[in-house]
């Protein structure tokens, strides 16, 4: 009996959706359909049944969970007793954008250190559309930044996305009521370096609110951002996670107002045929469960 095949069909049983086993183990539908319908025929029996609520398991395949389960930690702990660590060897080109390394890159780092401590690790810091052309281009293995990339030798996998907010300095001029977005306007807004992912959100946002001209501010790094939010220079358009310590001590408040930017999405995009570079991209997703664990789903909601 395939192992493959046999994770497979514990991961559709858990999912209970083809399509998010598909993305989980960087394959298509069609491969997880053949793969189960492969060990259905092995086993003799049907393991799932499909209708327009979803994916569910028979009878049997209930039972055949409990064993496939065991089987699957039974060889998970064979090859951590064999190696516990990796001895893969090279290097690895990571781009970062800025949003990441002020939330969960350190322990994505840690992880990557433990796992491959024979690895060159080679960080770059950019904006994300700067990353996706540098990926296109070949200079680098990954990258963890804003947009879903179409391309035939990228593949992209959303990882999770961040709530904006309005933020001001608690003892500024900018801590007040706003009757709305409009209102809001009026003041200077500090966000995103331009033409960025999360600029053209506010642009969209302002302009549907009849506001043609926003006072926009274009900043591309994080640190930046919040120092001047820090010292009263305006009102920032960022997720809240970036400035959780400054909320927490009342320096920083999120403004009460009910329309704000579209969440910030985190997508790791990698070129295919790079070696065990999803390995690094399924460690993401390991990583961001473990985050958002500890931040909580009103600072980053992790993708379906």
């Amino acid at each position: 009996m395939n192992l493959k095949f046999l994770e497979t069909f514990v991961w559709v049983a858990r999912l209970k959706s083809f399509r998010l086993t598909a993305d989980k183990l960087f394959t298509t539908q069609a491969s997880i359909s053949s793969r189960i319908a492969v060990l259905e025929s092995e086993l003799g029996v049907k393991l799932f049944l499909r209708d327009s609520r979803g994916v569910s398991l028979t009878p049997e395949g209930l039972k055949v969970l409990d064993y496939a389960e065991q089987m699957m930690d039974t060889m998970q702990a064979l090859k951590q007793s064999i190696e516990t660590r990796s001895s893969k060897v090279g290097r690895v080109r990571i781009g970062v954008m800025d949003t990441v390394i002020h939330t969960w890159l350190s322990p994505l780092v840690a992880q990557m250190m433990d796992h491959y401590p024979l690895v060159e690790i080679e960080l770059v810091a950019d904006t994300s559309l700067n990353l996706c052309d540098q990926l296109q281009k070949g200079f680098l293995d990954l990258i963890l930044q804003t947009d879903l990339l179409r391309q035939e030798s990228v593949r992209s996998l959303e990882l999770a996305s961040h709530p904006m907010g309005w933020i001001v300095a608690s003892q500024s001029l900018y801590n007040r009521t706003y009757t709305g977005i409009a209102d809001l306007a009026r003041e200077r807004i500090i966000t995103y370096s331009k033409n960025s992912h999360p600029h053209q959100d506010i642009l969209s946002l302002m302009q549907a609110n009849g506001v043609m001209t926003p006072r926009l501010n274009c900043v591309n790094s994080v640190s930046a951002i919040t120092r001047l939010l820090r010292d009263g220079f305006g009102i920032g358009a960022l997720p809240p996670v970036l400035v959780a310590e400054e909320l927490a001590r009342g320096e920083l408040t999120l403004l009460d107002i009910a329309q704000r930017p579209p969440d910030l999405q985190v997508v790791v995009s990698w070129r295919t045929g790079v070696e065990w570079v999803e390995e690094i991209v399924a460690l993401c997703q390991q990583v961001l469960v473990g985050y958002a664990a500890k931040v909580g789903d009103s600072y980053i909601v992790l993708a379906d």
